[in-house]
């Protein structure tokens, strides 16, 4: 075992996704402060993956740092491709608040699909990174899957 060599993960691009956010809702809580962003649409595009926001019960409920720096994320929403697969997807992840309302995003999307066409997305952990701007209402990130 002391011989093992852990194998250099690679990041291969799955989709760009772009979201449209509702105005927050600012509520306070036991945990402290929380950040309700209703999510209004969303658009996955890739070569493999191509989505979009299906129904209207997709949100983040962020929990905010006490110093609000930073924040927990977790997200959950329904995708429709093209083709009319349903995917699951649902998300945790941090947010870096920055300056003038824009914040960085680091996400561990997970996908879930009884659609054989997109049975690989089951087998796949996806990590992303991207920047939103919640004066604008809008967040991009770029999905990668972990290989």
């Amino acid at each position: 075992m002391d011989d093992f060599v852990w194998p250099v993960a690679q990041l291969v691009p799955l989709c760009r996704a772009d979201v449209r956010l509702a105005p927050p809702v600012f509520a306070g809580g036991y945990r402290g402060k929380r950040i309700i962003c209703e999510v209004t649409s969303v658009r996955l595009t890739g070569e493999r993956l191509e989505a979009e926001l299906f129904g209207h019960t997709a949100a983040d409920w962020v929990t905010v740092s006490p110093d609000g720096r930073y924040g927990g994320i977790d997200v959950r929403s329904t995708l429709r491709t093209a083709d009319g697969a349903i995917i699951y997807v649902e998300y945790e992840g941090r947010v870096r608040f920055g300056p003038k309302g824009r914040s960085e995003v680091f996400s561990a999307p997970r996908f879930e699909t009884g659609d054989e066409r997109y049975a690989w997305l089951n087998a796949i952990q996806a990590v992303g990174r991207g920047i939103s701007d919640a004066r604008e209402g809008w967040l991009r990130v770029q999905v990668y899957e972990l290989v």
